[in-house]
């Protein structure tokens, strides 16, 4: 069954429609951050536990409360106090179209300005508080592995916007007809453009702390994958259009269940296909008052279902044989490999427009991926063997 929001699924589990304002492939992308988040964490404490990572910083003397921290949290709180009572207010509305409540301008600028106010106060009484301790010379040590959520922060952020604005291009006539609900939106995400970006954003905030590079890729490499898996979950029980070409039910193979072969996406959320009867209407056992009443006129292969199970296979891989490699830079090398072979041979049965010859976006980038993952294995074994002959040699 497909569930465009949660309170579908709560729906279809208990029979009483409650309107919540959670998407459910927003609710997806948020549980595969908190997982990837874990899965980071326990990397860097296995490397602290075997000093293979060691604290990156220690606050200095003079330190003060960073301007940005001012701004960010004060501007967070500003935007929670302005908006809260107006999605009180309209509560119902809100479930139904949650981006549009949060970026209209309606809201109460006084409970903002009192929400900025005591957000500044509690920020300067920490900032005190934390200089007081500093002046008395206690020391204060930030491991990798408390930096975890910083990652996971700089990660996400970077990736939604890579990720956008590859789908963007994927999708310019759809942008062009509906820019707003198509930059608003949090379907249509590009998991190349999320990944590019991702990485550029983690590597350079880890040079600020002198992090290893090749330590940091291989923590990062099961996290990827098993973030990758969970948030194709949520592309298929969305029905976000992330689906493949119409399928025949008459090939599948007797062991697997027709859903896993042939998927027409009912009330999907980005409602592609034909109407469903009765939806629309009111009196009728399956109204939704959401509007999400379409379906798929022809099945098709539920390619995002196939994505989410490799995904999932893969972080088991990864996971068990990543203390068997010894070599930094090697794991993370083996997910590109895995990852780019992956997307090449599905592309083959989704939905994509094809921009050379027989090949899509994807595709490309697909294999380039898994050239950089061969020729990196290739380069940082070679080094590794190099740096033996010289500790020999010597």
């Amino acid at each position: 069954m497909t569930y465009p929001t949660v309170s579908h699924f709560f729906e279809n589990l208990t029979g009483v429609f409650i309107p919540l304002p959670i998407q459910t492939f927003g609710l997806f992308i948020v549980l595969a951050f908190i997982a990837g988040h874990y899965i980071i964490k326990n990397g860097f404490l296995r490397l602290e536990s075997i000093n293979q990572l060691q604290a990156v910083q220690k606050l200095s003397k003079n330190i003060k409360q960073p301007v940005f921290d001012y701004i960010f949290n004060g501007l967070f709180a500003f935007f929670f106090g302005y908006k809260i009572l107006y999605i009180i207010n309209n509560w119902v509305e809100f479930s139904m179209h949650p981006q549009k409540i949060l970026f209209s301008k309606n809201g109460n600028l006084l409970l903002g300005l009192i929400f900025l106010s005591f957000n500044i106060y509690f920020i300067y009484i920490e900032s005190n508080k934390r200089k007081h301790e500093i002046d008395n010379k206690q020391k204060n040590t930030i491991l990798p592995s408390q930096l975890s959520w910083s990652f996971i922060f700089v990660a996400a952020l970077s990736g939604i916007i890579g990720a956008k604005l590859f789908a963007v291009l994927e999708n310019m006539p759809l942008f062009i007809k509906d820019p707003i609900g198509q930059l608003l939106s949090f379907s249509g995400l590009t998991f190349y453009g999320g990944l590019i970006a991702g990485t550029i954003s983690v590597v350079l905030y880890a040079k600020r702390y002198k992090i290893n590079i090749y330590k940091l890729a291989d923590v990062f490499a099961p996290a990827l994958i098993l973030a990758y898996g969970i948030g194709r979950l949520g592309c298929h029980f969305s029905g976000d259009g992330d689906w493949g070409i119409p399928s025949i039910l008459a090939k599948k193979p007797s062991i697997l269940p027709d859903w896993f072969w042939s998927y027409s996406f009912p009330k999907n959320v980005i409602k592609e296909g034909d109407l469903i009867p009765g939806c629309m209407d009111q009196t009728a056992d399956n109204y939704d008052p959401y509007g999400y009443c379409y379906e798929l006129s022809s099945a098709v292969y539920p390619t995002s279902l196939y994505e989410a199970c490799f995904g999932i296979l893969a972080f088991i891989f990864l996971w068990n044989i990543r203390k068997h490699i010894s070599t930094n830079g090697i794991l993370f090398c083996i997910y590109l490999i895995l990852n780019g072979l992956e997307r090449f041979l599905i592309e083959w049965i989704r939905v994509t427009d094809k921009i050379l010859g027989p090949f899509t976006q994807a595709q490309i980038i697909g294999v380039i991926i898994c050239i950089i993952g061969l020729v990196g294995i290739y380069y940082l074994s070679n080094r590794k063997n190099l740096q033996k002959d010289e500790i020999i040699s010597e």
